[in-house]
């Protein structure tokens, strides 16, 4: 019974580690994002790990597939173990401090394919943790699975096609796109609330002097009829409500918010930087072609980004550009295309192409 339950557990957590490895490699630089987030000042202060997410994303999600291939095939069994150990041990302690101190809304395990609340991860990570401990102290029982000269030849196809994987999407874009700024979504429809969508849900303690004694009452927003000196509130969310699948998202021109008259355009080409000190030089001539070819299809044409109005100004200036740059945030422009600069096409808010910089020849117009 015990060797049925090595073995459930040792393809489970292989499969589940070949899959998160796989999701998050499809998006390398969204992980980066999310380790980014970690490493902030808000969370754990590390700063000078920054510069190197990107790097480190990459082998990161690489030895989560290559664990979960080499503990299903039986290949080195102890550093397998010990790795798999140790790294569900920090992911573990990562999402309770997400849960715990509400500092990362969703760690990022399965990208954006599969959205996970914080303590939903951190319980997924405590169920890993125990099965791999068991497998861990049980690991006499994992056998290899197929012969050393297969075990080679599956491990260095796996090395090979993950390379060939974190290559492809950061010359392009991410292979499958699970975001809601894909080719076939409506952003006007994904930004929309309905009616009688239900509100966020909130409870207010309230706490007061009465007759020198400090006490506390609690509702759902109003104000309590007391008669006390007032003290502080509380306020904390008790039910979630709708929330459409894009909610930070705006195009702001001299302060004013003209997101859905713009999107509702019925041609529009949309270049996007989030940090314009960032746009790759490279991208300038593709960027000038691809705004000619938009030009003579009858598309109205826009920038966006979240630098400051003097950067893009100078930006504009300096590379003589025929098309103004309006603000949005960072984070929203970094979740629309996973590259700076990116193009996204839109009719009617419907798109229908994103490309990465060194695609911009290829954008379709039509």
């Amino acid at each position: 019974m015990i060797k049925i339950i090595v073995h459930l557990f040792r393809y489970f957590v292989g499969v589940l580690f070949i899959f998160s490895g796989l999701i998050k490699l499809n998006d390398p630089i969204g992980f980066s994002f999310k380790l980014e987030e970690y490493f902030g000042p808000t969370v754990f202060n590390l700063e000078f790990l920054i510069p190197i997410v990107l790097p480190m994303a990459i082998f990161i999600v690489i030895l989560e597939v290559v664990l979960g291939i080499f503990l299903i095939i039986g290949f080195k069994k102890k550093f397998t173990l010990w790795s798999l150990l140790l790294m569900i041990i920090f992911f573990t302690f990562l999402t309770w401090y997400s849960a715990y101190f509400n500092k990362v809304t969703d760690c990022g395990c399965f990208g954006d394919a599969i959205k996970l609340t914080p303590w939903e991860s951190f319980t997924k990570d405590v169920v890993l943790l125990v099965m791999i401990g068991f497998i861990f102290f049980k690991q006499e029982m994992i056998k290899p699975i197929v012969g050393k000269n297969t075990q080679k030849i599956i491990i260095g196809l796996s090395l090979v096609s993950c390379f060939y994987i974190t290559y492809y999407v950061l010359n392009h874009l991410p292979i499958l796109d699970f975001r809601a700024y894909k080719i076939g979504d409506n952003l006007i429809q994904n930004m929309a609330i309905p009616e009688d969508a239900p509100k966020d849900l909130y409870e207010y303690e309230w706490k007061f002097i009465e007759d020198g004694q400090e006490k506390t009452y609690v509702t759902n927003g109003e104000y309590p009829n007391v008669s006390g000196d007032f003290i502080e509130v509380e306020t904390k969310l008790i039910q979630k409500g709708y929330e459409p699948s894009i909610y930070d998202f705006s195009i702001e021109v001299n302060g004013n918010n003209l997101t859905n008259e713009i999107l509702s355009e019925e041609k529009l080409l949309i270049y996007i930087s989030y940090n314009i000190e960032n746009f790759s030089s490279n991208a300038v001539e593709n960027l000038k072609l691809s705004v000619q070819k938009a030009k003579n299809k009858g598309y109205k044409i826009i920038g966006l980004t979240a630098s400051s109005i003097e950067d893009r100004n100078i930006f504009i200036k300096e590379n003589n550009l025929s098309f103004e740059f309006y603000t949005c945030d960072e984070t929203a422009l970094k979740t629309v295309v996973r590259s700076n600069p990116g193009a996204i096409v839109l009719k009617a808010g419907n798109v229908i192409d994103k490309k990465h910089y060194k695609d911009f020849s290829y954008l379709n117009f039509d």
